[in-house]
């Protein structure tokens, strides 16, 4: 496996990140993400109609890494941060930075919110290499099933396709009876045992009308999860950024991502690729480098 900064193994990883997995796991073989098997085809096609502009992970990863080389990044002194989904099937595009950049720091929790909070990215502040700067990645996910069904996934071993991401599809639902009086809206939560997901669906409550209008509420619904997160991130490095020591930079990779069948490469769509320094303020707005 390719070790931090070794960008050629990326590549060489990269022709295909989840078969080099899936050989190397006992898994299944997959095809060549730039030709799509045959029973792939309709998910793929799915993911390009509904998720226009989502790159593959190893694709995104190698370009990232190439625009923040030119804006001070080294792959030796740059922390990754993720705030992803606990889900396990959000791990190709964190695993592809990890192969450029090391070990990241994880903030996230059910749906990608970033529970850890200010006092995550102060810890995670604190341990980047001296002189370095940080890669923060964070949103939601949906999965995309063979049959191009949008909110699910065939998930490894598993018959069929299942909700995806479940957390955000159970905040929708309580949304909805919210709003056809079903029932109340939920209280804070005063305890752990599931607080995440009150959290998700509170979260969630602002964007029901916008839902209710959407063309295609699945679709939509990971779009306006991640507005939600965005928004809730951005307070936390409004917050937090003066614990970046010295002349280190904050690069905020914000977007969705989106799950395939265990054979086929992921999907990352962007939506905010940008570089703060450590007062907060915007030194560059990369996103449409990123995405040309």
């Amino acid at each position: 496996m390719a070790g931090r900064g070794d960008k050629n193994a990326l590549k060489k990883f990269g022709m295909n990140f989840k078969s080099t997995m899936n050989v190397a796991f006992g898994g299944k073989k997959s095809k060549d993400a730039a030709a799509p098997s045959a029973d792939t085809k309709e998910m793929i096609d799915k993911v390009q109609s509904a998720y226009p502009g989502a790159m593959t992970s190893v694709t995104l990863a190698a370009s990232i890494n190439t625009i923040l080389a030119k804006n001070g990044f080294s792959n030796d002194k740059t922390l990754v941060a993720t705030s992803l989904c606990c889900d396990e099937v959000n791990r190709e595009l964190e695993q592809a930075l990890t192969m450029i950049y090391g070990d990241n720091f994880s903030m996230g929790g059910l749906a990608g919110f970033a529970f850890g909070g200010v006092t995550s990215f102060g810890a995670m502040s604190h341990h980047i290499p001296e002189g370095g700067s940080c890669l923060v990645m964070y949103g939601p996910h949906v999965g995309v099933d063979l049959e191009g069904n949008v909110g699910k996934v065939n998930r490894r071993g598993r018959g069929g396709s299942g909700a995806c991401c479940g957390s955000a599809n159970a905040a929708a639902a309580y949304v909805k009876d919210v709003r056809g009086g079903k029932r109340d809206e939920q209280a804070n939560p005063e305890d752990i045992l599931d607080a995440q997901q009150t959290w998700v669906g509170a979260q969630l409550i602002p964007y029901g009308e916008r839902l209710e209008k959407a063309d295609d509420a699945d679709i939509e619904l990971p779009l306006a999860l991640y507005d939600a997160q965005n928004e809730l991130m951005t307070r936390i490095v409004s917050a937090g950024c003066g614990e970046v020591a010295g002349e280190g930079l904050i690069c905020l990779l914000g977007g969705i991502q989106i799950n395939t069948e265990a054979s086929a490469d992921e999907y990352f769509l962007p939506k905010r690729f940008e570089i703060l320094n450590n007062k907060g303020e915007s030194v560059a707005d990369l996103l449409s480098e990123l995405m040309a």
